[in-house]
């Protein structure tokens, strides 16, 4: 018999530390880990991705494979280093922000740009519009930027949300303190998820999520829920940078020169709209610093990829000298 057969087909539910939770067609769930050979792929799972694993006893499983993704969302890992899948084949990414301290277009545009690399339609939840009298001047400003929006209270309602998502696997992305908990709990309609007040000198909250889950929503569709990011390192290229800025890609396209630097040339167009005040300072600015670092991206990914044909050549050389059957 090969040893596929004994392969059943699962879906990452729940991982913290290399340590899984599969859920399998018949509805069974048991906690699982990585096989040896998977642990020296390139990518470990991620929630929502789709397994081949083996059965162990009716506790535990080995995870052998991962099946290719429909969608994924990454970032560098903190400190450096290479990617950080979040989360897996999912129909939309919901950016929360929060309408108190947590509110700052720049750091939108960087998770927008993130989501624009993840292969997925995107929203943008506003929450705690209680406490913000100027929340429809918000809304305003960030459907400018992110086109589709919608501000609510997580903890009055969550209607407009529940109604964008229905039926459809979703991931929730935000910074600590931003309400995901509270949405998830009320998507779910039941407190799985511990929340804490944000700190009033900043409005920052500490990490009440520890582990990425995905749950079964009751109107349908499923939740990913992370912990939140206190750092997003972009694993994006510059592609995904033009999508989310897509006004200034349009300028540039009608600068008098192909390669202009957009810094004072004559014909420039993105000179001419920032002149006239149609394109912001502060998002010019962005546009900049988010194109760099996507570049820099596109540049680490090469050497990244390089390395790892190298350090794979380099086993297999050393397995053919030390193995007998070749004269090497």
């Amino acid at each position: 018999m090969n040893s596929s057969d004994s392969l059943v087909r699962a879906r990452v539910c729940e991982a913290a530390h290399e340590r899984y939770c599969l859920r399998f067609d018949d509805r069974s769930e048991c906690d699982a880990v990585p096989a040896g050979a998977l642990r020296w792929s390139a990518e470990l799972p991620a929630v929502g991705d789709c397994v081949r694993a083996r059965r162990v006893d009716p506790s535990l499983a080995l995870i052998e494979a991962v099946e290719p993704r429909a969608a994924s969302i990454s970032r560098r890992r903190p400190g450096g280093g290479g990617q950080q899948v979040l989360a897996a084949n999912f129909d939309r990414i919901v950016v929360v922000m929060g309408l108190d301290g947590d509110y700052n277009l720049r750091r939108l545009e960087r998770y927008l740009v993130q989501a624009a690399a993840g292969g997925a339609e995107s929203l943008v939840v506003l929450n705690k519009m209680d406490v913000c009298p100027e929340w429809t001047q918000r809304l305003a400003e960030v459907q400018a930027i992110a086109g589709n929006a919608v501000a609510i209270s997580a903890r009055e309602s969550v209607a407009p949300l529940a109604e964008a998502i229905r039926g459809l696997t979703v991931v929730l992305l935000g910074s600590s303190g931003a309400g995901k908990s509270t949405i998830a709990n009320a998507l779910l309609g039941e407190s799985r998820h511990a929340t804490q007040p944000v700190r009033e000198s900043d409005s920052r909250g500490r990490h009440t999520t520890t582990r990425r889950m995905l749950v079964e929503l009751p109107d349908g569709g499923a939740l990913i829920d992370t912990p939140g990011l206190r750092e997003l390192a972009l694993w994006a290229d510059s592609h995904s940078v033009d999508e989310v800025f897509d006004g200034i890609a349009t300028l540039a396209l009608h600068c008098r020169f192909p390669d202009c630097a957009h810094s004072g040339e004559p014909g420039c167009a993105v000179s001419a709209a920032l002149e006239t005040g149609d394109l912001e300072p502060a998002r010019w600015a962005a546009y900049q610093k988010l194109l760099a670092e996507a570049r820099y991206h596109e540049r680490s990914v090469d050497r990244l990829a390089a390395a790892e044909n190298k350090r794979k050549w380099k086993l297999i050389h050393k397995a053919h000298r030390h193995n007998p059957k070749h004269g090497w």
